[in-house]
Formats: C-alpha cells, structure tokens, sequence
C-alpha cells in the first residue's frame, strides 16, 4: 500500500447540447469551473455525466472533449454517459464510485447544486460543492431556475430516499 490519499473526484452535471452538438452556455460554464476547481487539486478524476439529449452527441461527450480543450488528460476523464437528468447521474456516479474514499465534488451550475449535492449524498457520496460558475441570466430568469430547483428537490429527494430504503 503506498499511503496515498485517494482520488479527488469531480463530478460535472450535464446541461443541454445545441443543435448543432456544440456546448450550451450553460454546459460550458459548469465545464470551465470544474476544470479551475480541478487544477488546484492533485489528480483529480473528472467524471462527466449526461446522456444522449434532443441535440448532438452525449453531453458527457461534449464536455470531455472541453476538459480535453481545456488541458485535462484524457485518462482523468471518465464519461457517464447514460443519464438522463440529475437523479439517474447521481444515481450512476454513486454505482461507479462504490467504495471511493477520496473526497468528491459537484460542478454545475448555482440553483442547481444544492439538488445535486443532496442527491450524492443520498447515495452514499460525502458530495462538496465545487465554486459554481457565474451567470448572466437576468432577474426573471434566475428566478424561473430557482422555482424549478424548488419543485425538483423535493420530488427527487422522495424518489432518491425511497430507492435508499428499499434497496437495503
């Protein structure tokens, strides 16, 4: 045994592709401060997640391919590429992580990460939250994430905890 803290993993939840399979805004952000986040770590493994959406390739895909552009290696990448919204990823990443010790992070956006960080931990992931990426959204709009965060938090955590109970 060489006495080596564990890797630090990042995981980065998905956002919409454009149509013509480049990144959304959005997508891109999250990518950006996960990547910032991750160079201040020592070899971290950044695990992208999102499936096949409306447009394009996976979005675990897209955002491998911008943490490549980015300067992460390729062998710090580990795609998860069968999501398709924020509980099957946390749900994923929890399985494929099964009896990590190191410590784990969430990358996505600010409305968005109190979910993702109560869904890890839900699956057994002591999850942090990884600094979120500015945003240009307007009042109104800020205020339409928000409300749909308020309405999925509390579905999810119902379903999450449910599989919990059950699956003992």
């Amino acid at each position: 045994m060489s006495g080596e803290a564990p890797r630090p993993v990042i995981i980065i939840f998905g956002a919409a592709v454009r149509a013509d399979g480049g990144p959304s805004l959005t997508l891109r952000r999250r990518v950006m401060a996960a990547a910032a986040f991750g160079a201040t770590l020592s070899d971290p493994l950044f695990i992208p997640t999102g499936g096949q959406g409306r447009h394009g390739p996976p979005e675990s895909e897209v955002m491998r391919r911008l943490l490549q552009d980015l300067g992460v290696a390729g062998s710090a990448i580990r795609e998860e590429n069968t999501a398709r919204d924020t509980l099957q990823s946390a749900r994923a990443c929890a399985a494929m992580l099964r009896g990590h010790q190191g410590s784990v992070y969430a990358a996505s956006s600010g409305y968005h990460l109190p979910r993702c960080r109560m869904l890890l931990r839900l699956f057994g992931l002591p999850a942090q939250a990884v600094p979120p990426p500015e945003t240009s959204h307007g009042l109104m709009e800020r205020w339409y994430w928000r409300a749909r965060e308020g309405a999925a938090l509390p579905y999810d955590a119902v379903l999450a905890g449910a599989e919990r109970v059950f699956r003992r």
